[in-house]
């Protein structure tokens, strides 16, 4: 009985060419990347529109992956309620493996990888980029919570700073131009802390604590309880130290945005206002920030739209004194071992 013959001899079996977005139409990708942004980030979407046209498909790129990672980590859709958190390592080895084939050009069957791999290969996004945001999602996947100060830095470098550097080269900043990056890495940082503060009971609520344990240990509460009500009025005297931190980020970043072209500082004051109103209405609120969910309003929004577009023409930011003491440099990853 003879053997049956393969369909094609294997001698002549070709790999797949790689092209960028996995060979899906661009336009149908920003396409979907619009849809994720304006499902998931009203707030960065109303900041994104300020862009120019390249930049605004691009910045919509890369967050549609963010917000698709974070939501495969997270079992979850847009941010919503969290899924069974069973398979957690399981579900961030799916993003390593999504994310390595959309940099090798080979499709993925999830737009959002496919757009990111189509935004890489434009931006000269690199591996290592995003490795260090996918190592924060790893963090969670182990049920890592922070004991100091450096390591709640290093979970906003991993979950946000390193976006923002992926942000600024996406808008055409050199890979060789550190200081503007390290600029780009502080307005990461200015948005997680803001998330933080804002999110700290929900955080609970999902066994989580982004609160430095030694800071907790200095307002004598307890990691597990130190968002129960009896307890707000101890946990909202940890949020000066947060939104103070929160502001001197911002503060440096602006002296990076200075260095963008109009429509790009723009956008990123708009988008830097929007999220300090976020820090400050939860200091504001003392023990009361966590009885509602914090948010900007439509109208508040368009103010500080309309207040960041004076500030970018006039274009002459106040460095803070001092710089934030945390650097990107003392914040990467230890490489090569």
């Amino acid at each position: 009985m003879s053997k049956p013959r393969l369909l094609s001899p294997s001698r002549v079996m070709r790999a797949t060419p790689g092209q960028p977005g996995g060979g899906r139409d661009r336009y149908a990708l920003v396409d979907k990347a619009h849809e994720a942004i304006r499902e998931g980030s009203r707030s960065f979407a109303m900041a994104s529109a300020l862009f120019d046209t390249k930049t605004r498909e691009r910045v919509w790129l890369l967050y549609a992956w963010c917000r698709r990672c974070d939501d495969i980590a997270d079992n979850q859709e847009m941010g919503g309620e969290l899924g069974s958190q069973k398979n957690k390592q399981d579900r961030v080895e799916a993003i390593r493996v999504l994310t390595r084939r959309a940099f090798e050009g080979q499709p993925t069957a999830d737009p959002a990888f496919d757009g990111f791999g189509q935004v890489a290969a434009e931006a000269g996004l690199t591996k290592q980029m995003a490795d260090d945001v996918i190592s924060g999602f790893a963090l969670d996947a182990s049920d890592w919570q922070p004991r100091t100060d450096g390591d709640l830095m290093r979970y906003c470098y991993h979950v946000a700073g390193a976006v923002g550097v992926m942000m600024a080269q996406v808008m055409g900043v050199p890979d060789g131009d550190d200081d503007t990056l390290d600029r780009a890495c502080d307005l990461g940082l200015a948005f997680q802390l803001a998330n933080i503060s804002r999110d700290v009971v929900e955080d609970a609520a999902a066994g989580r604590c982004y609160i430095p344990a030694n800071w907790l240990v200095e307002a004598d509460l307890e990691p597990g309880e130190h968002a129960k009500p009896n307890n707000r009025f101890a946990l909202a005297s940890l949020m000066p130290r947060m939104i103070e931190r929160m502001d001197r980020h911002i503060a440096a970043a602006r002296l990076g945005a200075a260095r963008l072209s109009f429509r790009q500082r723009w956008a990123i004051l708009a988008a830097a206002r929007i999220y300090g109103a976020i820090g400050h209405k939860v200091l504001d609120r003392g023990q009361n920030a966590w009885n509602h969910r914090v948010v900007v309003g439509r109208l508040e929004k368009l103010w500080h739209v309309a207040a960041s577009f004076g500030e970018a023409l006039i274009n002459r930011p106040t460095p803070p004194d001092p710089m934030p003491y945390w650097k990107r440099e003392m914040l990467l990853p230890v490489r090569g071992w």
